[in-house]
């Protein structure tokens, strides 16, 4: 199985905030923010797969800061797990400072995208390799993140989710 690091999964997109994209205070949509969100993800998960993607879950969504018309938005999306067909995207939303050009974080977002073939049927993806702590932090996070879905979805017995219940359990 083909491996791939996090780091080439990248994907940069810039926007402008431009009237249209804004809701009566005049600060970004949350819809048009997870429409870009959903098009930097799916673009970071095409990249390491090389196959066509399809959102399966938008798993958590934090609408921190309001971002102001005439805004200048960058997201950056890298996958952060890969399983047998799926792939956890994690993407991060700033905003930058007219005068100062500072970044800042005003939102974030985990998705989830499935490989398919063709015909629409999942497909084996590679087996995503983080380096740096950040990514191997978001790596064993989105394992949690997935016991704890497929815990709630029926589909995992809580006792079989290991991940999750080493959080509770007391090391002392």
């Amino acid at each position: 199985m083909k491996k791939i690091k996090a780091q080439e999964t990248l994907t940069v997109l810039t926007e402008l905030v431009l009237p249209n994209d804004t809701n009566p205070l005049h600060n970004l949509m949350g819809g048009r923010l997870l429409h870009w969100m959903d098009i930097a993800t799916a673009i970071s998960a095409r990249r390491f797969s090389k196959r066509i993607v399809v959102t399966a879950a938008v798993n958590h969504v934090s609408f921190n800061r309001p971002i102001p018309m005439g805004s200048v938005v960058t997201l950056e999306a890298k996958v952060s797990r890969s399983y047998s067909s799926s792939m956890e995207v994690i993407v991060y939303v700033y905003k930058e400072e007219n005068i100062t050009g500072e970044r800042i974080l005003c939102n974030e977002a985990i998705y989830t995208f499935v490989a398919v073939d063709q015909q629409g049927k999942p497909i084996n993806v590679p087996v995503l390799i983080p380096e740096t702590n950040v990514e191997k932090k978001n790596f064993d996070a989105a394992l949690r993140r997935r016991q704890l879905s497929l815990v709630l979805s029926g589909r995992m017995k809580p006792s079989e989710a290991t991940e999750l219940k080493a959080l509770f359990v007391d090391n002392e």
